[in-house]
């Protein structure tokens, strides 16, 4: 498929499936309102003085956030699987399942991360100038594109030893196409960030509303990115 046309089915994708959409809508407002009460109760906290308060909210937040994530990420791993077989159909509801995929997506991405970091520390203790960052920023965005890859991998057999195939998930990277994959990057984060913006903005005037906002968001931005990603590699 052209660019063009998975921009478009992406964009329309979150309401082929309205069910689905409106659950993680809800679990999207709630981690939205869970991150934005967990901000505003340490805040108080640390305005008090009250340790306990900033460390209880602060637990408590991350617990919810945690969990909630890993759902969504696991929902959004099957919106990637049905991309890749170009279906238009909606994922099913399967929180428990999809709850254990989003901590497999969680160890993908923490393993895809933690390579390029040792490969930098290997490097500025060998070349100590200027050599080192121009590397360290190569292996970055190519370990940035094979995560991509990686997830694309995961989706398509919620089998973790396929997606740490880290030399196959590389190789993936040239049969979708280092353009596509830059372009498909750079209109997704400007999408990200004019929504998050806006719904940045209401929440520093209302924190309950703009939490909502930016639950809805996330939960779009999911649904968009997942598909857009899961079409892009359907061309492999």
């Amino acid at each position: 498929m052209e660019l063009g046309e998975i921009f478009t089915d992406a964009l329309v994708y979150p309401f082929n499936n309205i069910k689905a959409l409106i659950l993680y809508l809800v679990l999207g407002i709630i981690l939205g309102i869970a991150l934005s009460g967990t901000i505003v109760a340490m805040a108080s906290g640390v305005a008090v003085n009250n340790l306990w308060a900033v460390i209880g909210s602060g637990i408590i937040g991350f617990i919810v956030a945690l969990v909630l994530g890993f759902m969504i990420t696991g929902y959004e791993l099957d919106i990637i699987k049905l991309g890749i077989e170009r279906s238009s159909n909606g994922p099913e509801i399967d929180l428990i399942r999809q709850f254990f995929n989003g901590i497999k997506v969680f160890v993908v991405q923490i393993v895809y991360m933690i390579i390029p970091i040792i490969i930098a520390a290997i490097l500025a203790i060998i070349f100590q100038h200027w050599l080192a960052a121009v590397i360290n920023f190569i292996v970055s965005v190519v370990f940035s594109l094979a995560l991509m890859m990686a997830q694309c991998r995961l989706a398509k057999t919620e089998d973790l030893s396929d997606a740490l195939a880290i030399g196959e998930a590389i190789g993936d990277i040239s049969k979708v196409g280092i353009v596509n994959l830059l372009i498909f990057i750079i209109a997704v984060s400007l999408i990200t960030i004019v929504l998050l913006f806006i719904g940045g903005l209401i929440a520093q005037w209302n924190s309950i509303v703009g939490g909502i906002l930016i639950g809805i968001v996330t939960i779009y931005l999911v649904f968009f990115s997942g598909r857009a990603l899961g079409l892009l590699y359907s061309n492999v």
